[in-house]
């Protein structure tokens, strides 16, 4: 499940993206006829993901050691802030950032924000742990 249309920008600290499937009747997190706010969490989630791709290609076109980027697990979320009780009511794209504060290469702390044109939709910051089961067995 993709729910982001494009990328914006991105460079080795933040990621911006777009979406529109928050206004998409057949989107795979609405319940209830309707897209919660804390759904948004779930788009933040993909920006992160999308963002270590990223960085871990470009680490592989400067000649750094090819590593195919392991799974990352979501493994907290603190500091979430609904401004909103839905998203699926917005005419606007959604525009999710994700900015990374901290990290190395076991867990990567994130900051996100998703917005629809200048408001404010949902706020917070993410834990991931990369590669999971390569820690575990350490």
């Amino acid at each position: 499940m993709c729910l982001l249309d494009c990328v914006r920008q991105w460079d080795e600290q933040a990621i911006l993206c777009e979406a529109t499937s928050h206004r998409d009747t057949g989107n795979p997190l609405r319940a209830y006829g309707r897209l919660g706010s804390a759904c948004g969490i779930e788009y933040a989630a993909q920006a992160m993901a999308m963002h270590g791709a990223l960085m871990a290609e470009s680490a592989a076109a400067r000649g750094h050691t090819p590593q195919r980027p392991g799974a990352g697990y979501l493994v907290s979320v603190r500091g979430v802030i609904l401004h909103v009780d839905r998203l699926d009511d917005r005419p606007e794209n959604l525009v999710v950032e994700a900015r990374r504060l901290s990290g190395d290469s076991g867990t990567v702390l994130y900051a996100f924000t998703i917005r629809a044109a200048a408001v404010v939709l949902l706020e917070g910051r993410a834990a991931v742990v990369l590669d999971a089961a390569s820690h575990m067995s350490k």
